[in-house]
């Protein structure tokens, strides 16, 4: 795959133009794919040079690119992605790395690494990724950028490889909140009218797991923002989420004794919410590409390789019907507590982006807490953005706010509004 080392990113560089006229929504811009999504005419090369070796060219464009196409936008290549989607890195053992375009010496987020460097660097205007655990509101707050991880099955996955179908979703990033809601008003098919917001709810237990110093600015700034969009705090709530998950999901008792990090303080009910999402991410990475993993044994890179093979473990036994209880009964859950226009408002990490070839197992305690805040939205099927806020200690720092599911444009709404206020 080509290299744009200049520019800060990887891409591999072609010019599709828009075609048809459905739209002039996004006349103008331009914009780059994950090397997830199928391109007629080329092969998807899935973060992997042996999956490029044993597949075969795409005999049809994925429809959520042409849709884009058709709106006027203009696709200048293919991104850089981190090997099968299968990390939150977005280090690539084979291709390399993209240079986050905020702080160089971190690393970009995966698994749409190229895609997020690509708009924070501004060779495009917005770009697609794909979220299954976080692969698109990770890089989104390491590059200091917007992200949205819509809701579950809200934008269409065909012509994308399949990581995990139960949680995979096409997401995308953008520099500002603009051209974030354009996008979304050509790929969803979510409802589209406005709606006020009626609840704003703080999971203080979350933001618990932010270093002091962060815990509170970032919950103030939410606080102010929404005085000032509507004139008082009456609609901000503070909530343990973590105490509410564990007492409207029933399901999560079996997950209860899964040990998943260090000692940090993780409430227990997202650590076994996290147990549950990676379970069935794992048995479903099997069941889509274990047979392939097996015949072709292919070389991956560090951390990467670990976690393809021990999800080739995986059997049925392991509570997998379990895991897709816990999945409805979230829903109906988060539901309850948000219904059509509320808000939940969550760090989208536990911190800044890790150092640059930071080894495997001096991650597992950052990585425990990230998925214990990504595994809200990916079990529940919730939509999620990740907004910047700007610099800490020449860091990037972000929120994320959460919607019911379907709830996708009334959420980005919501962030446009405190885009505004914010000045950001």
């Amino acid at each position: 795959m080509e290299s744009l080392k200049s520019c800060g990113a990887f891409m591999k560089r072609f010019t599709l133009e828009p075609i048809g006229s459905d739209s002039d929504e996004l006349n103008g811009l331009t914009f780059a794919v994950k090397d997830i999504f199928d391109l007629e005419g080329q092969i998807t090369g899935f973060g992997n040079p042996d999956w490029g070796k044993t597949h075969s060219a795409a005999k049809s464009t994925a429809p959520t690119v042409v849709s884009l196409l058709k709106s006027g936008a203009t696709c200048i290549g293919k991104t850089v992605m981190d090997e099968m989607a299968y990390s939150i890195n977005g280090e690539n053992f084979h291709y390399g790395t993209p240079v986050n375009p905020v702080t160089p010496d971190r690393v970009p987020g995966g698994s749409s690494s190229g895609s997020a460097v690509a708009v924070g660097a501004k060779i495009v205007d917005f770009a697609l990724g794909t979220d299954t655990g976080g692969s698109v509101r990770v890089p989104a707050s390491y590059c200091g950028i917007y992200g949205i991880r819509p809701s579950h099955g809200v934008v269409s996955i065909d012509g994308v490889i399949p990581m995990a179908q139960s949680f995979d979703t096409v997401g995308w990033f953008a520099r500002d909140a603009r051209i974030l809601k354009q996008v979304g008003r050509v790929l969803l098919q979510s409802d589209h009218e406005s709606k006020g917001l009626s609840k704003f709810i703080v999971a203080e237990d979350c933001f618990k797991l932010l270093d002091s110093k962060s815990n509170h600015q970032l919950i103030e700034i939410l606080g102010d923002s929404v005085r000032k969009l509507y004139g008082s705090d009456q609609m901000i709530k503070y909530v343990s989420i973590g105490d509410y998950i564990e007492e409207n999901v029933p399901s999560l008792k079996k997950f209860m004794t899964i040990e998943t990090c260090s000692n940090d303080y993780i409430p227990s009910s997202l650590r076994a919410l996290s147990a549950a999402m990676r379970l069935l991410q794992k048995y479903e990475f099997k069941e889509n590409h274990g047979e392939w993993v097996s015949d072709v044994k292919p070389s991956l890179g560090p951390g990467i390789a670990e976690r393809v093979q021990d999800a080739l473990k995986t059997t049925k036994d392991e509570d997998i019907d379990a895991s897709r209880t816990v999945k409805t009964e979230l829903l109906v859950a988060l539901t309850a507590l948000l219904g059509d226009s509320g808000i939940l408002a969550i760090p989208t990490v536990p911190g800044p982006p890790p150092k640059l070839k930071t080894e495997t197992t001096t991650l597992e305690g950052f990585r425990a807490k990230a998925f214990s805040l990504l595994s809200i939205a990916g079990v529940s099927g919730f939509c999620q953005v990740s907004i910047p806020l700007g610099i800490q200690d020449n860091l990037p720092i972000s929120v994320s706010l959460l919607a019911n599911h379907g709830s996708d444009w009334f959420l980005l709404n919501v962030v446009e509004a405190i885009h505004n206020v914010l000045n950001l």
